[in-house]
């Protein structure tokens, strides 16, 4: 990929964007206009439609492919600026090939009020990186005790459609029936933390061959799975819609197809770091593999691999948990669980599933882009590619290899357990709304807030 050629403008903001030669989800090479906050014309077309000072792309030997939603990223803001903020972050999922991310509640203070979710929206607004859509609180407090605003945050400015009190799981089965119920209401959606906390009780990895080696409280598969099977069936009794969060067993595989196969409405996603890092790297005591859930066994993750290719697992969430470096590098069971992965997920699902040849890059579209923007109803983001369509696109160069160095992240998070490992694929460049947030695979600007949008309207008719 080229620098953009701007010659014939003064503007610092040109009026279109020329991709010429970029291959389409892999296959058919086209060129793209990209203009006023969407794609004007595709192949032959956009070079015929595009004015005089439109900026020139190279494109050539790289992927387009729709950008990617992430429904699980932590930007802490506000209250825990220290570890990350709705800034860093955002630029941090621009660099990743993200074009939307769900912020998680667990902010301080906890956004289970209209006033909290709208505060992380306009900060989200204000960046200008990427779209910010925070996740509403189950639970007032992530108490587990009474029910959060649930409809005010889904009448606010933020028009919350994804709840969940991750981190917590919400253990009292009335309460989260009456959650299932309530968010029907406007068409709404429970993220579960699927984690049973009696079983799991001074857990500090995956209950197995390699716990009992080291002498660590194990995390039991069936931590997960019971919680995911009771409520698979609460969601098929009030007719609800039911998300998994961070499926981490063969176990949580089975019932959630075995539901899938009733009709139950119920999707689930995997984390990159469980498509490819296993409970052996624990030997090491190196807090940077700790992580809830934890990482399982080379089964599970080989159970995992072959759902996410079949659509038994719906969609890649990075759950992007960055901590400052001191609730990281101290002794294991005093660190903090969680993993940074919003600059690496792309090369770890082209890694694991790409390359291995369980998903092509239609596939890698839909587990990234397409089912995640669908399950958190944002009908304008994991579009087509395709004239009319929203400009939100990364351009991809598969055949890029590089070694994650996490001191070089854009996340305040240092906390990343694949550092040091050559992975492939990097974006080159990220439009949001038709405006480059990252060309040359480089930071470039925010899309400003006069910039066209098509952002108004978070329903997906399904």
């Amino acid at each position: 990929m080229t620098t953009p050629s701007t010659a014939g403008t003064t503007s610092t903001t040109p009026p279109a964007y020329l991709i010429r030669g970029a291959s389409i989800l892999g296959f058919d090479v086209q060129d793209l206009l990209l203009r006023d906050g969407v794609i004007a014309a595709v192949g032959h077309a956009a070079t015929a439609e595009a004015p005089a000072d439109a900026a020139i792309i190279d494109a050539a030997g790289l992927i387009a492919l729709p950008g990617m939603v992430d429904l699980h990223t932590h930007l802490r803001e506000p209250g825990r600026e220290d570890a990350e903020t709705v800034e860093t972050g955002s630029r941090a999922a621009a660099l990743g090939g993200f074009t939307a991310v769900h912020a998680m509640a667990n902010s301080s203070p906890v956004a289970d009020t209209a006033g909290v979710v709208e505060q992380v929206y306009s900060l989200g607004l204000a960046s200008g990186w990427v779209e910010v859509r925070p996740v509403g609180a189950v639970t007032v407090g992530l108490g587990g005790e009474r029910l959060a605003e649930l409809g005010a945050m889904a009448e606010s400015r933020a028009a919350v459609r994804v709840f969940s009190d991750d981190g917590i799981c919400v253990s009292d089965p009335v309460l989260m029936r009456r959650a299932l119920e309530y968010v029907k209401a406007f068409d709404g959606v429970i993220a579960q933390h699927a984690q049973e906390p009696r079983l799991t009780e001074g857990a500090q990895m995956n209950e197995g061959e390699v716990s009992a080696v080291l002498g660590l409280t194990g995390w039991p598969a069936v931590a997960e799975e019971s919680i995911i099977a009771r409520d698979v069936l609460l969601a098929q009794h009030v007719g609800s819609r039911l998300h998994v969060c961070h499926v981490s067993t063969a176990g949580s595989v089975e019932i959630i197809r075995w539901a899938k196969a009733r009709g139950i409405d119920v999707t689930a996603e995997v984390t990159p770091h469980h498509l490819l890092l296993t409970d052996e790297l624990v030997r090491s005591y190196d807090p940077v593999y700790k992580v809830n859930p934890p990482l399982r066994t080379a089964d599970d993750v080989h159970a995992l691999r072959a759902a996410l290719a079949d659509g038994t697992i719906d969609v890649v969430g990075t759950d992007h948990a960055p901590h400052p470096s001191e609730h990281k590098e101290c002794e294991w069971a005093q660190a903090a669980m969680g993993m940074t992965g919003l600059e690496t997920a792309l090369s770890v699902v082209q890694y694991t599933m790409v390359e291995t040849g369980l998903l092509d890059w239609e596939g890698f579209a839909r587990v990234t882009a397409v089912a995640p923007a669908a399950i958190g109803r944002l009908g304008h983001q994991g579009r087509p590619i395709a004239a009319g369509e929203p400009a939100h696109l990364i351009l991809v160069d598969p055949a890029a290899r590089w070694t994650v160095d996490p001191s070089t992240m854009a996340t305040k998070g240092r906390n990343s357990p694949f550092r040091g490992l050559e992975l492939p694929g990097r974006v080159r460049a990220t439009f949001y709304g038709g405006h480059p947030t990252v060309l040359d695979g480089r930071l470039a600007s925010p899309r400003p807030a006069s910039a066209p949008t098509t952002d108004e309207a978070p329903a997906w008719n399904m």
